[in-house]
């Protein structure tokens, strides 16, 4: 196996468990703030939760979230960032965070790894 060939599988291999850990990390997020949100309505308060963190949320966010959760998510930024604008007109958050997602496990996942094997020769 090639030096090119290597790296480029190594990268896919990271690039696409960065995005999966941090789309799970984001589901149990969201199904944990829904749990709490319909407590809250049970119980008569208000629950409501803006779109996208003010940089006081994300302050307190990180300081719940562990390094590692941390880490995930700013790696996430940037990997899911060149295909965030494709479903930045939806009001779910699912939608926004999936469709990005899925896309950059095709790219990053498949898309490396087909070319590892190009440049391996083995196409």
């Amino acid at each position: 196996m090639g030096v090119i060939e290597r790296a480029l599988r190594f990268a896919a291999v990271v690039c696409s468990l960065l995005v999966v850990l941090g789309w799970g990390w984001f589901a149990a997020d969201q199904t944990s703030a829904a749990s709490k949100q319909s407590q809250a309505e049970i119980a008569g308060q208000s629950a409501s939760q803006a779109a996208s963190p003010d940089p006081d949320q994300e302050r307190a966010r990180e300081k719940v979230n562990s390094k590692a959760h941390e880490v995930v998510d700013d790696a996430n930024d940037v990997l899911l960032k060149p295909f965030a604008s494709i479903a930045d007109g939806s009001s779910s958050k699912w939608v926004r965070r999936t469709v990005p997602a899925l896309l950059a496990l095709l790219i990053y996942g498949f898309g490396l790894g087909l070319l590892a094997r190009v440049a391996a020769g083995r196409w």
